[in-house]
């Protein structure tokens, strides 16, 4: 016998099985989001706990060293960095990242410049000072501000007004594109000592990373997943940076950073190097700068032959000697990250600082190879990735260009 139920039943037995599913639906979703509220209201907690233990550690250390000035300072002290002056070596390399006599160099340097503009009643040696330690740790402004007595906004303002005085005062005088003996060393020593003739620097490109800019953000969305600003440079034979190109967005191709910069118009023209030649194997081979399988062939840019069908024991002895003279940007941008550590964290300045920022770097990095600075092995610990090749290289092969490197394979044989 076949009972048949009201259609209204079956609908309001529908609509309470709805009900209860929606509701165990919601209740899901609010236990989640609370989860998650209180694993952020941790994580801030132990932000604001390391913080602490830092500036508590600071300000203990200070009235160790000195209690009696202690007790007499107000809420806005630069304890720490009133008792700089009379730490030693070690304390301002690992802070400041050089000595403390070349740091009074630099300071000398940058005093006339500095002394023009408002520095806040500062003294010229805390804000240079607080613009190295910003450029060369991976502190937030807060603690930056309450080790040096000042305000978060001060921090970035003064941190800005120390980098344009860098790149005003110091850009051409460190970053100095090699000629006449110079560039006669530096050729002399890619071949002594990488077996390279002819050859008077590295190029390649690295990422900055940076926080995703609210206009246009899909450009700085670079192929590694993260946001980012390019850095190209050419590096000689001791580290040093002799160009340097910043600002293109991350998702740009290597090749196309250099074809818009000013590196590639004055090789293009012939003004980049004298017309200094050697001849090999009856080529005449100009002097060139060396590059990964990302850039073009060109008669004043060499790189590396493409493992095909031709590939064999000669096209393996050339790129092994070109890599082996190319390592000179690798560890020049595994240095200049190592010391200054801004450029391996995500930078959370303003865009247009940015560059500025990753300038000063540079020239600093370089000033501290000219002051025979050494580059301390412990900073290193923050695992520098260097940059792999693109794996799209581009082909633009200038027949002039494979003679000089087809010429090189008997070279090197």
């Amino acid at each position: 016998m076949m009972v048949f139920v009201p259609y209204q039943q079956v609908i309001l037995l529908l609509s309470n099985i709805m009900t209860t599913m929606m509701r165990v639906y919601i209740d899901g979703i609010n236990a989640q989001n609370e989860a998650n509220l209180a694993a952020m209201r941790h994580m801030r907690r132990r932000r604001r706990a390391r913080r602490q233990a830092v500036l508590q550690a600071a300000l203990a250390y200070n009235q160790r060293v000195n209690p009696v000035e202690r007790q007499f300072l107000g809420p806005r002290v630069s304890a720490w960095w009133d008792a700089a002056p009379r730490q030693d070596d070690r304390f301002w390399k690992e802070n400041f990242r050089m000595s403390q006599p070349v740091f009074n160099i630099l300071c000398d340097i940058l005093r006339p410049r500095l002394q023009r503009d408002a520095l806040n009643g500062f003294s010229v040696e805390k804000v240079v000072a607080l613009a190295l330690y910003r450029l060369s740790t991976p502190s937030d402004l807060r603690t930056i501000a309450n080790l040096f007595g000042v305000g978060r906004s001060t921090v970035c303002e003064l941190v800005q007004e120390v980098c344009v005085a860098m790149i005003d005062v110091m850009m051409q005088q460190y970053i100095v594109w090699p000629t006449g003996n110079r560039l006669r060393r530096t050729i002399q020593a890619f071949e002594e000592k990488h077996g390279f003739p002819q050859c008077a620097g590295a190029v390649d490109g690295t990422h900055i990373p940076i926080i995703g800019p609210a206009k246009n953000p899909a450009d700085y969305h670079n192929r590694k997943g993260w946001y980012s600003m390019i850095l190209q440079a050419v590096v000689d034979n001791k580290l040093r940076f002799t160009d340097i190109n910043v600002g293109f967005p991350g998702r740009v191709h290597d090749a196309r950073v250099l074809r818009n910069s000013t590196l590639y118009e004055k090789g293009q023209n012939g003004d980049l190097f004298p017309a200094w030649y050697k001849e090999i194997n009856g080529t005449p081979m100009p002097i060139v700068i060396l590059g990964d399988p990302a850039y073009p062939l060109l008669p004043w840019l060499m790189k590396g032959f493409s493992e095909g069908a031709n590939f064999g024991q000669q096209e393996r002895t050339f790129n092994y000697r070109l890599s082996r003279a190319r390592m000179v940007v690798e560890r020049a941008f595994g240095q200049l990250k190592g010391r200054w550590r801004i450029l391996m964290r995500r930078n959370d300045s303003a865009l247009k600082a940015i560059p500025q920022m990753v300038t000063s770097c540079c020239i600093l990095h370089n000033f501290c190879i000219e002051h025979n600075e050494v580059y301390e092995a412990g900073w290193d610990q923050m695992h520098v990735i260097y940059e792999q090749p693109q794996a799209d290289p581009v082909h633009d092969v200038v027949p002039s260009a494979d003679d000089i490197r087809n010429a090189l394979l008997g070279y090197f044989r």
